[in-house]
């Protein structure tokens, strides 16, 4: 009899908490790995319920330093429901075809903690799956490195910011969707 009543409350429990779930936003239905690593980051789990910065990035490009920005950013409002996410790409032939390279630029040279993810394309057909989705939602497709996407905590606005906008000028649209609720 207690172990039937442990077994119903367990059941009714694991019922609750999943139908409690807030669906996952179709944008963030994504799984992509992580800059040299064989981890993969599920976006729904990772990201769901944060404000996204998301950023084209590249190695050799003039819009590197926007490294040291983002990183700013990043370390100023992650505790508040920020997260930055680098995609590097060779789409403008400006990264290496190297991982380790790419880290080192990030990494060592800039300093980056937040999520860089694989290489990939982000424009055209053979874009990535998350970009694609990007580039449908505000029609806007990167036409160079360090192009960025804002996206709320619904996972559903998004807005598209072209390479010339630094990050420090998305502090205060970062902050705006912060304190919303």
């Amino acid at each position: 009899m207690m172990k039937t009543a442990f077994l119903v409350a367990s059941l009714w429990a694991c019922s609750v908490s999943v139908a409690g779930a807030e669906p996952c936003p179709e944008l963030l239905n994504y799984k992509m790995t992580k800059l040299r690593s064989s981890e993969q980051i599920d976006f729904c789990q990772a990201f769901q319920g944060k404000v996204i910065l998301a950023v084209n990035t590249a190695s050799n490009c003039g819009y590197t330093p926007q490294f040291k920005g983002l990183e700013a950013l990043y370390q100023k409002y992650k505790d508040q429901g920020l997260v930055v996410v680098g995609f590097p790409s060779n789409d403008f032939n400006q990264e290496f075809s190297e991982a380790e390279k790419t880290a080192n630029v990030c990494y060592i040279n800039y300093g980056v903690t937040f999520p860089m993810l694989e290489k990939s394309q982000v424009k055209g057909a053979a874009a990535n799956g998350f970009f694609q989705k990007l580039i449908k939602a505000t029609g806007q497709a990167p036409a160079w490195n360090f192009h960025k996407y804002l996206i709320d905590r619904s996972g559903n606005s998004v807005a598209a910011f072209p390479s010339a906008v630094t990050p420090e000028q998305l502090d205060s649209k970062i902050s705006a969707l912060l304190s919303a609720k």
